[in-house]
């Protein structure tokens, strides 16, 4: 495939880094858990999936989407801007962004959580390829920005300021903080994958340089990034090396938001109008504010700060209760990619930035991991199945940048399309998808001491290393298209600990945590846990059924989640659903697409006591439930604009009965 081709080519310019043994830096790795949580994640290397849902998502991103935008980025110039800023090529800044690194960085993110799950040599000598060219692209003192280092007077794009010409003058445009955070991401996911030292070192070098840099003292510059992510970046560097300088400047970049004795305020747009302890309401632009709020997550587990923690506490309770879409997108306005106020949620005109949605689940895995309250992940599964997934195709090749929730066929919400596009001049969204997805399997257990947590339901095998033993794990189930899980535990003796099963908060007849949306009636059907075929009578515990006994190798647990067809009410202040409502099927959003209601899908209409059938279409979108009667048919919202242009809707108006 041409993307290959390319790279074996680059590599031909590179081999001397490639060849050249790694010089090992002053840090030691010291491989202790440093992230202040009381709940770990279970490894995506110790879960193996083999879900019917997601497996295949994870697969169509692994084997099309990578060599895809390998192919794009080559296409646009990213990996010649490397070459160029070292002098192995000659020519100006390719791209329109000045962030166009990171999406180099953010696939060799994607390509790692592949590895890690399954080694493969010749994806890890590809990535071993990628990352000899990054390196010809860095400056000796650590510096990374390959636009600046070309040409620091002709940014790709007219809103950076170069007056001067000079690094680090156009902070809140020009994304070299931001750059430098996507590489440390990237560098931690790789040697966590690989063991190799040769992307971490580049990371490490550059963020030498920011501490050497920013922060208070002679000589360095005190401001903070326009577009946030160095903060986490940082921190898990710190996690890595241990080197307490990455977490102190993580905490001074948040610290000195919104003071003007540090720096001339950015304002609202980047969170940057008050202290971050201060902020109680989300506003601006959706993605930059959930990267901070997860590194002021970090922060507060880290540190131990009640204060960063009654911060991130307020402004999650503002964004699920008055801000967050039914698909668990998030960022209601186009202009800006921002936050609307509060209970503005517009549905043609939504923006749901693929990209917010992904950072949102990742903030909320941290406050999981903080306190192992259900609501967090309630949030992460309303969004991972769909306000998320709907932002990639079913081929995998074409993408939504903003997901909205209706469409008349002729708004060009998608950047310019009214349909999804095979890739952007800000490429962020695709590369993003690329290295969250792979990733997706290390969401579904978590442990802590000798309790297992069951967050979402996948088939999978998994190996827990719980305080007094390792414990196999599997889980078959056909979710989400229905709600039963059969569950095997095999410990490696005879033992005791405690599984915590999460009940979805779908079928404890919570939409989402607050009163943002509700049901339109109560499903009295109760959910059920039964043991090697009895069924116990467990009571409900803060959202899981929780289950402390002596295991044995071979006992079974069978999960039962009924579903029905559910219709969603949204708050009355939310204007744009007044007398409305939307479909649900599990933890499934519904859409009414016009390609399945011909002739009839401007005058369709429900009411409260509408009656559904639910059926399988193996042949239908690559396999989904289908809700529909004599007046219309739904699709899962994730899959819609898979078939062309056309009009679609998810919130459906509502008739007298």
């Amino acid at each position: 495939m041409k993307p290959f081709k390319y790279i074996v080519l680059l590599i031909s310019l590179t081999v001397f880094f490639n060849c050249k043994k790694e010089e090992e830096s002053e840090e030691e790795v010291n491989g202790e858990n440093q992230t202040g949580y009381v709940i770990e994640p279970v490894n995506i290397q110790n879960v193996k999936l083999n879900d019917a849902f997601w497996l295949p998502i994870i697969q169509r991103v692994q084997e099309k989407t990578i060599e895809y935008a390998l192919a794009k980025c080559e296409e646009e110039g990213r990996f010649d801007n490397f070459l160029i800023a070292g002098g192995e090529m000659e020519g100006e800044t390719r791209g329109a962004m000045p962030f166009d690194d990171t999406d180099v960085y953010k696939i060799i993110e994607g390509a790692s959580n592949s590895l890690i799950s399954a080694p493969n040599p010749k994806l890890e000598s590809l990535v071993d390829s990628l990352v000899a060219i990054i390196k010809v692209g860095q400056e000796k003192d650590g510096y990374l920005t390959t636009w600046r280092t070309i040409d620091p007077t002709n940014p790709p794009a007219n809103w950076v300021n170069v007056e001067k010409g000079e690094r680090w003058e156009s902070l809140e445009a020009s994304h070299e903080l931001y750059n430098a955070g996507h590489l440390y991401e990237a560098a931690a996911v790789h040697y966590k994958a690989t063991g190799k030292r040769n992307f971490l070192d580049i990371a490490v070098k550059n963020a030498d340089l920011m501490v050497d840099t920013f922060g208070d003292g002679e000589g360095k510059i005190a401001v903070v990034p326009g577009h946030q992510i160095i903060e986490t970046g940082l921190i898990k560097l710190y996690q890595i090396t241990g080197k307490q300088e990455y977490l102190k400047l993580s905490k001074y970049f948040l610290d000195n938001r919104g003071n003007p004795e540090n720096h001339e305020l950015f304002g609202p747009y980047s969170q940057d109008h008050l202290p971050v302890v201060a902020q109680d309401e989300v506003v601006g632009h959706a993605v930059r504010a959930v990267y901070m709020y997860a590194a002021m997550t970090d922060i507060a587990a880290i540190k131990k700060d009640t204060a960063y923690l009654d911060a991130v506490n307020a402004l999650w309770e503002n964004m699920v209760n008055k801000k967050m879409y039914i698909t668990g997108g998030i960022g209601a306005k186009h202009d800006g990619e921002a936050f609307g106020e509060n209970y503005e949620l517009p549905n043609l005109t939504a923006y749901n930035e693929t990209c917010a949605s992904i950072g949102d689940v990742y903030w909320n895995h941290r406050l999981h991991n903080l306190t192992g309250d259900v609501k967090y992940f309630d949030v992460i599964e309303r969004t991972l199945y769909n306000g998320l997934i709907s932002g990639l195709s079913l081929d995998g090749q074409q993408f939504f940048y903003p997901n909205a929730l209706e469409s008349d066929g002729v708004y060009k919400f998608n950047q310019g399309a009214c349909t999804r596009k095979d890739w952007f001049d800000c490429s962020c969204c695709p590369t993003n998808v690329i290295r969250f997805i792979p990733a997706m399997p290390g969401l579904i257990y978590s442990k802590t001491g000798n309790t297992l947590y069951t967050n979402l339901y996948a088939s999978n095998e998994a190996n827990v290393a719980l305080k007094d033993q390792d414990v196999l794990v599997a889980q078959s189930t056909s979710y989400p298209w229905d709600g039963k899980v059969r569950f095997t535990v095999n410990p490696e003796q005879k033992g005791e600990f405690t599984i915590k099963f999460r009940i979805p908060g779908w079928s404890r007849n919570i939409v989402l945590p607050g009163d943002l949306y509700q049901y339109a009636s109560k499903d009295e059907t109760s959910n059920k846990l039964s043991l090697n075929g009895e069924e116990l009578d467990v009571v409900a515990d803060n959202g899981y059924f929780t289950v402390t006994r002596t295991w044995e190798p071979g006992d079974e647990v069978e999960l039962e989640f009924p579903m029905s067809v559910r219709k969603v009410i949204a708050n009355p202040k939310v204007e744009e659903d007044k007398d409305k409502m939307s479909l649900e099927y599990g933890p499934i959003v519904y859409a009414v697409e016009e390609i399945d209601n011909k002739g009839t899908f401007d005058a369709i209409q429900i009411t409260t006591d509408e009656e559904f059938k639910v059926e399988m279409q193996p042949e239908l979108l690559e396999g989904v439930n289908t809700i529909s009667n004599q007046k219309l048919t739904a699709i899962p919202y994730y899959a819609w604009s898979n078939r062309g242009i056309g009009k679609m809707k998810v919130w459906l108006p509502t008739q007298e009965k």
